[in-house]
C-alpha cells in the first residue's frame, strides 16, 4: 500500500536540467547534437578509427577511385589523393585537427575573454574606459583579416594560425562579457551582495557568473563555428597546417590540383567541414531557442 502524504510539493527542475528539457523539444537541435557528439568521438578515437595512417603513400593506388565507382575497392573506402594516401583516413584525422583545435580556440578565447571583459565591467576610471573604446575599435574589424595579420607577423604553422585566431576572438568575448556584467551589477541580487559586504570578487563569482554561464555557453557556439572556418580558411590559404598535416582546409587546397580528374578529394573534406558548421550551428540555436523558453516561462 502506497504511502500517503500530506504535503503535495511542486517539482521545479533546475535551470541546467530545464534549459535540456526546452532544447530536447526542437528535434532538428537533437539531429546536431548527435553529429556534434559523433565529431567528438572522432577527436577521442582518430587513431583506432582510421584504418591507415594520414601520412601512408602508396605509388601503387595513386587516385584510386572511391568504393562506389566500379573502379573502386573497399580497402579504400573513400578513394586515394595524388599521392596514393587513404581519403578516409586523412579526413578522420583531419576532422580530428580542425574540429578539436577549434574548440581548444574557443575555450581559452573564453577564458580570456572572460577574464579581461570581467575587469572592464566591473571597474571605473580610466583604466576600464581605455579599455572599452579600444576594444570598441576592434571589434571594427573581421576577425578573419586579425588572423591573417597575425599569422603574417609570426609565420605560417598550425601553431601560430591557432594562436592568431585566439587572438582575434578574445575581444568578441571581452565585449559580450562586459555587457553580461554591467547589465547585472544593476540586478537587486547583486546590490543585495553588495550591502552584506560582499567584495567584487565575490560577487562575481557566486552572483554574477552563475547568470552567465548559458549565454557564454550559447556564444561559444557560434564562436566554434567560426573558428572551424578561420582555421579551414587560413589552411586552404597554405597559412595554418602544413604537409604532411591532415587538416581540412590544407586537404582542400591540395585537394583543388587534381579536382578536374578526383573530385572526392575536395568533396569529402568540403563535405566533413559542412557537417560541422551544420552540427555546430544547429545545437547553438538550440540553446539560444532554449535559454529564450526558459527565462519566459
Amino acid at each position: 500500500m502506497g504511502q500517503s502524504k500530506l504535503y503535495l510539493e511542486d517539482h521545479f527542475p533546475s535551470p541546467v536540467k530545464h534549459t535540456w528539457i526546452e532544447f530536447r523539444r526542437n528535434h532538428v537541435s537533437i539531429i546536431g547534437l548527435w553529429i556534434f557528439l559523433f565529431f567528438v568521438a572522432v577527436i577521442v578515437f582518430a587513431p583506432g578509427i582510421a584504418p591507415f595512417s594520414p601520412t601512408e603513400q602508396n605509388t601503387d593506388v595513386i587516385l584510386l577511385q572511391p568504393a562506389w565507382d566500379n573502379s573502386g575497392t573497399i580497402v579504400h573506402l573513400f578513394g586515394t589523393d595524388s599521392l596514393g594516401r587513404d581519403v578516409l583516413s586523412r579526413v578522420i584525422h583531419g576532422s580530428r585537427v580542425t574540429f578539436g583545435i577549434s574548440i581548444l580556440i574557443v575555450l581559452i578565447a573564453m577564458l580570456v575573454g572572460f577574464s579581461l571583459g570581467a575587469f572592464a565591467g566591473m571597474g571605473h576610471g580610466l583604466r576600464a574606459s581605455v579599455l572599452n573604446h579600444l576594444l570598441d575599435a576592434i571589434m571594427v574589424i573581421p576577425t578573419l583579416i586579425i588572423a591573417i595579420i597575425i599569422v603574417a607577423i609570426f609565420g605560417t604553422g598550425l601553431t601560430s594560425c591557432m594562436w592568431a585566431i585566439t587572438l582575434s576572438m578574445i575581444p568578441k568575448f571581452i565585449h559580450l562579457t562586459r555587457d553580461l556584467v554591467r547589465n547585472a551589477c544593476h540586478m537587486e541580487y547583486v546590490t543585495a551582495a553588495r550591502l552584506d559586504g560582499a567584495s567584487n570578487t565575490r560577487i562575481l563569482f557566486d552572483s554574477i557568473l552563475p547568470n552567465m554561464i548559458e549565454p557564454l555557453v550559447v556564444n561559444g557556439t557560434f564562436a566554434l563555428s567560426v573558428a572551424i572556418l578561420e582555421l579551414s580558411a587560413l589552411g586552404f590559404l597554405n597559412l595554418g597546417a602544413q604537409a604532411p598535416t591532415a587538416e581540412l582546409g590544407a586537404m582542400l587546397s591540395d585537394g583543388l590540383e587534381v579536382a578536374y580528374i578526383a573530385p572526392w578529394n575536395i568533396a569529402l573534406p568540403g563535405a566533413a567541414i559542412l557537417l560541422m558548421l551544420i552540427a555546430v550551428n544547429l545545437v547553438g540555436d538550440g540553446l539560444r531557442t532554449a535559454l529564450r523558453n526558459r527565462l519566459q516561462q
